[in-house]
C-alpha cells in the first residue's frame, strides 16, 4: 500500500529495512492511478518473511470483515514482471491471465504468493492480487516485524488517511499481530505525520 514500498517492485531497489533488492520491471513506469479500496476478507500473518523476517502478509478474501488496500493501474505486462518478484522468479515473462480473469482465482504454484486472485472490479477493470494457496485457519499465525509493519501503517495513512490510532488498532488486531503488538506500539512505529496539518500553509513562496 505504501507508494515507495511498491515502486521497488516496478524500477527496482531496496526498500528501507528490508533484506532484498528488487530487479524491477521491464516497464519501470509508475502506476497510471492508485486507488484505496475495501476488499472483502482479512489480512492475516503466517509463515516467516524473507524479505523483512516475522510474519508475512496474507489476504484470505473468504474471512469475514473487509481489508483496506491500495489498487495501482498497471499493464498486463507490469503485472506479471511484479507477480514473478513476489513469487522469487525473475521478471520477464507476461503470465497467462485468462484463467484468473475467467473464474477469479489460478494457482500457478504451490508457494506463498503463487494464487492469483480477482478480488472484484474498479471502473470495468478486474482487481488482481496474489496470497497463498491456503485458508488464513489453515496455517498458524505468526508475529510481523517491525518493518513489516511499519510499510503497511504508512500505506494505510498514505492511501486512505487513516488517523494513527485507527491505523494501529486495525494492524494490532490482525491475527498474528493481535496479541503480539499493542496498538501503542504499533502506532509508536508510525512517527510523525509528513502531510501537512489542514490550513496550514503550503511550503514555497506564496
Amino acid at each position: 500500500m505504501c507508494l515507495d514500498r511498491f515502486t521497488c517492485y516496478l524500477a527496482g531497489g531496496r526498500p528501507p529495512g528490508a533484506a532484498r533488492t528488487y530487479p524491477g520491471c521491464r516497464d519501470a513506469r509508475p502506476p497510471q492511478r492508485a486507488v484505496p479500496l475495501l476488499l472483502p476478507g482479512q489480512l492475516y500473518f503466517a509463515l516467516e518473511s524473507a524479505v523483512w523476517t516475522g510474519g508475512s502478509g496474507f489476504y484470505d478474501p473468504l474471512d469475514p470483515g473487509e481489508m483496506p488496500a491500495r489498487a495501482y493501474l498497471l499493464s498486463a505486462g507490469q503485472f506479471s514482471d511484479v507477480a514473478a518478484q513476489e513469487m522469487a522468479r525473475p521478471p520477464g515473462a507476461d503470465l497467462d491471465l485468462a484463467g484468473v480473469l475467467a473464474d477469479g482465482r489460478a494457482r500457478l504454484g504451490p508457494g506463498r504468493y503463487e494464487t492469483l486472485l480477482r478480488a472484484g472490479w474498479l471502473d470495468g477493470l478486474p482487481v488482481l492480487t496474489l496470497t497463498a494457496p491456503w485458508r488464513r485457519a489453515e496455517t498458524e499465525p505468526t508475529r510481523p516485524a517491525a518493518g513489516y509493519l511499519r510499510q503497511l501503517a504508512r500505506g494505510l495513512r498514505e492511501g486512505h488517511g487513516w488517523s494513527p490510532r485507527r491505523i494501529a488498532g486495525y494492524l494490532a488486531g490482525r491475527p498474528g499481530a493481535a496479541g503480539a503488538w499493542r496498538p501503542a506500539d504499533v502506532e509508536a512505529l508510525l512517527g510523525p505525520d509528513p502531510r501537512p496539518a489542514p490550513g496550514a500553509p503550503a511550503d514555497g513562496p506564496v
